[in-house]
């Protein structure tokens, strides 16, 4: 199989829900970053021979979203183009895919990444409105459409919120925030142990931010319409302190619970994208091939712990490729929860994988301060494990790993030769 090289990347500032980015769509940032990623590079496109972006909330209005981002970027419309979704894993399943594509000589050179527009998500209606709507379009006479919006009711303006119900597992009536209670009382997690997790990411982000050392992985986006900038990652609290921390109250088991707002991950608008190419392709460019995609796995596990995803499937990842955790240069798992990471971090020291040196954990902070914009945070894992191995001139093997909604993990490898 070919060799797969990860080239180089870039993502937009992440952004809390509802501010700086709450205007645009996903198309608007995933263009935003696929353009700048080659102009990066200096291709003009032809080169590209797919783009596979994740994307978890698929937005009506832009079906397809990878398609429609690709041709906005300005590629080819000969470059074809598809999207992915595995929930918040969507942006790691981009980058297997394209692995995949390359790694079996489908493919030369990809792009692969992760959007969300979490702002952008929308409120639904029920069935009863959707009904009398479909009937009122479809009503030959006005006489018969009148008489059927006669039949409105107010209850059946109540909307429900997209967000809430995307963030919700049907199976077990649970939303992710209460998943993250299981693993609080399973694994005996006090709301101390969270909120001292939580406040490190802060710090962590704060230290990242203030010394430049994410400005690597973060294009300038300009908001023409709020004659705007935004370079940096809007999200991370600088001076967070514990005192803050602890004044919050449970979110999803009130009132004894301990999963706070504070010990979450944020909602967020985003977007990130990695640039892939064969050893081959990529020599013939001129560009390293330093860094290495060198596998990766996927695993079920019960839906009601989905927030242990990441042991499973990097269990499963390392057990067919004999690496072992005290191996890693770097680790990222995503920050879903502080629960949810410190029951993974248990968990692993449990197994014969081995633990998790905290000196290499999400050095940069983690989705609690930099925020989680579902689609796009696989691709970030990776592109951070990417960055950190090239700015700390550091030769070996790295993991980035993910819970994901509706009980699965992913989790994946690259190396810096």
């Amino acid at each position: 199989m070919a060799q797969v090289a990860l080239i180089g990347g870039i993502r937009t500032p992440y952004v809390k829900m509802g501010n700086a980015f709450k205007d645009l769509t996903a198309d608007d940032l995933g263009a935003s970053v696929v353009k700048e990623l080659l102009n990066r590079f200096n291709l003009g496109g032809r080169e590209i021979d797919e783009v596979i972006i994740g994307n978890v909330s698929q937005p009506a209005e832009a079906a397809n979203v990878a398609r429609v981002i690709a041709l906005r970027a300005g590629l080819p419309k000969s470059v074809s183009a598809y999207t992915v979704h595995r929930n918040c894993a969507s942006g790691l399943q981009a980058i297997a895919d394209g692995y995949d594509k390359i790694a079996l000589g489908l493919a030369d050179i990809v792009i692969a990444g992760g959007v969300e527009s979490m702002s952008n998500i929308p409120f639904l209606y029920g069935k009863e409105l959707r009904e009398l709507v479909a009937g009122i379009m479809s009503a030959k006479t006005m006489s018969a459409k009148i008489k059927l919006l006669a039949g409105l009711k107010l209850k059946y303006l109540k909307p429900v919120v997209g967000l809430l119900a995307g963030l919700s597992d049907p199976l077990i009536g649970m939303n992710m925030g209460q998943t993250a209670e299981v693993l609080a009382e399973t694994y005996d997690i006090s709301r101390k142990e969270q909120d001292e997790f939580a406040l490190a990411s802060h710090q962590k982000a704060e230290a990242a931010i203030k010394s430049g050392r994410l400005k690597r992985e973060i294009m300038t986006m300009f908001l023409a319409d709020k004659n705007a900038v935004v370079n940096e990652d809007i999200g991370p609290r600088f001076g967070q302190t514990m005192e803050a921390l602890t004044k919050l109250k449970p979110v999803f088991k009130k009132p004894h619970g301990t999963v706070t707002a504070g010990n979450s991950s944020q909602i967020t608008d985003g977007a990130a994208a990695v640039l892939m190419m064969s050893k081959d392709a990529a020599k013939a460019l001129g560009f390293e091939t330093d860094v290495r995609v060198y596998g990766y796995a996927f695993a079920g596990c019960e839906p009601k712990t989905m927030g242990l995803g990441p042991v499973y499937a990097t269990q499963k990842l390392f057990n067919r490729d004999g690496w072992r955790l005290d191996q890693m240069l770097r680790v990222e798992i995503n920050e879903a929860f502080a629960a949810q990471v410190l029951a993974c971090l248990r968990v692993f020291e449990e197994e014969e994988m081995g633990a998790v040196n905290p000196d290499i954990l999400n050095v940069n902070g983690g989705a609690i301060a930099l925020g989680h914009p579902v689609g796009s945070s696989g691709t970030r894992l990776v592109l951070t494990l990417m960055n950190e191995l090239r700015l700390n001139d550091l030769t070996g093997p790295a993991l980035a790993t993910l819970c994901i909604g509706g009980g699965q993990g992913g989790a994946m490898v690259i190396m810096r030769q």
